[in-house]
C-alpha cells in the first residue's frame, strides 16, 4: 500500500493534477518559470561552459593549446581576467531561457501525447519509462530552438580573429549573425543541428528521467524509514527535503552531459569552424570521424569532466527554482 501511495503522489509539481488551471496557464507557467530557472542555472555554469567549448574546439592539425581544464582556466584568466570567462553570455542567457522553458513546455506536450495514445489514464501518475520518453520528446523539439543560439555562443566563446594587441578578439553577437547569414543564409544557423538533436533528445531523456528516478528513490527510502502509517502517508504528500531535491537535480545534469557528450563535442567543433572562405564544412559524421582518427575516444570526451562538474549545481538549481515557482507562485 505504501509503495502505491509513493508512486501516486511522489511527483514533481508539473505532474500533479491541477483542475483550477487551464492548459494555456500551465504553458505560460512552464515558459515563464522555465526561463527564470534557466537564467539562474546559466550564470552558475557559464565559466565552465566557456572552458569546455575551448577544450572541445582545439584544432586537429596543431599541438593542443590546453593540457586540461585547469590549464584552460589558467590561460583564459591570465589573458582576459575573470570576466573573460563570461564573454558572450548575452546570447547564452537568452538561450538558457529559451532552452529551459522549451524543455518544460515540450515535456508537458509529450505527456499529453502519451495520454492521448491511450496507454495511460490521466488520473494516474506516469511511470518512469513514460517520463524518459517525454524527456526525449522535449529534447528533440527543443534542439531546433537551441542550435542557432548555440552556434552564436560558440563562435563568440572561441574567437578566430586577433586584435591589435595580439589577443583573440571576440566578435559581437550582431557581427556573428551578419557573417553567418551573409555566407550561408538562414540554413547556416542550423549548422550542427544533428549534434544538438542527438545531445538534446538523448540527454533530455536522461535529464528528466534521472531526476524523476532519483526523486522516486528518495520517496521510497523516506517511506521505509517512517515509523507509522500516518507518517508514511504524510511523507508521500510532502515535498522532499531541499538536499534531496538538489541531489535529484544534480543527478539529472550529470546524466544529461555524460551520456551524450561526444555529440556535443562534434557539434561544438562544427559550430566554431570559420564562416566563409574556401573551407568546406564537414558533416556531423565527417567531423566525428576526423576527431576519432586524430584523438580517439579521449578526444570525443575532451572537457567532459568539467562539464559534468558544472552540470550538477546548475541542474540542481534549475529544478529547485522551477519546482518551487510552480508550487508556491502560481500565475
Amino acid at each position: 500500500m505504501a509503495t502505491t501511495e509513493v508512486e501516486t503522489l511522489a511527483t514533481k509539481p508539473s505532474q500533479t493534477p491541477i483542475q483550477a488551471k487551464s492548459a494555456v496557464m500551465e504553458a505560460v507557467e512552464d515558459i515563464v518559470f522555465g526561463s527564470f530557472a534557466g537564467i539562474v542555472g546559466k550564470y552558475i555554469e557559464y565559466p565552465f561552459d566557456t572552458v569546455k567549448v575551448r577544450l572541445q574546439s582545439q584544432p586537429d592539425n596543431l599541438p593542443l593549446r590546453y593540457t586540461g581544464p585547469l590549464d584552460c582556466f589558467r590561460q583564459s584568466f591570465k589573458a582576459d581576467g575573470f570576466l573573460g570567462l563570461y564573454r558572450g553570455i548575452s546570447a547564452p542567457l537568452f538561450g538558457a531561457a529559451a532552452e529551459t522553458s522549451s524543455l518544460f513546455f515540450f515535456e508537458r506536450i509529450g505527456r499529453e501525447v502519451v495520454y492521448a495514445s491511450g496507454y495511460y489514464s490521466r488520473d494516474r501518475v506516469l511511470p518512469l519509462s513514460a517520463l524518459w520518453f517525454t524527456g526525449a520528446f522535449a529534447g528533440a523539439f527543443t534542439s531546433f530552438v537551441l542550435t542557432p543560439i548555440e552556434l552564436v555562443k560558440c563562435k563568440i566563446q572561441v574567437p578566430t580573429s586577433i586584435g591589435a594587441d595580439g589577443k583573440p578578439k571576440a566578435p559581437s553577437i550582431a557581427s556573428v549573425i551578419r557573417d553567418v547569414y551573409k555566407h550561408e543564409g538562414v540554413k547556416g544557423f542550423w549548422h550542427g543541428q544533428m549534434g544538438t538533436f542527438l545531445r538534446e533528445s538523448g540527454g533530455c531523456a536522461a535529464w528528466f528521467g534521472s531526476k524523476e528516478t532519483t526523486t522516486k528513490m528518495f520517496y521510497l527510502l523516506n517511506d521505509r524509514s517512517a515509523k507509522s502509517q500516518l507518517e508514511k502517508d504524510a511523507l508521500a504528500t510532502e515535498v522532499l527535503p531541499l538536499w534531496q531535491q538538489a541531489v535529484a537535480g544534480a543527478s539529472a545534469g550529470m546524466s544529461y552531459n555524460f551520456l551524450f557528450f561526444p555529440a556535443d563535442t562534434i557539434k561544438s567543433r562544427m559550430q566554431t569552424s570559420p564562416v566563409g572562405g574556401s573551407t568546406q564544412h564537414r558533416t556531423f559524421w565527417q567531423e566525428g570521424k576526423a576527431l576519432w582518427n586524430q584523438h580517439g575516444l579521449r578526444g570525443l570526451y575532451r572537457g567532459c569532466g568539467i562539464t559534468v562538474l558544472r552540470a550538477a549545481p546548475s541542474s540542481a538549481f534549475i529544478f529547485i527554482v522551477f519546482d518551487g515557482l510552480k508550487r508556491y507562485l502560481s500565475l
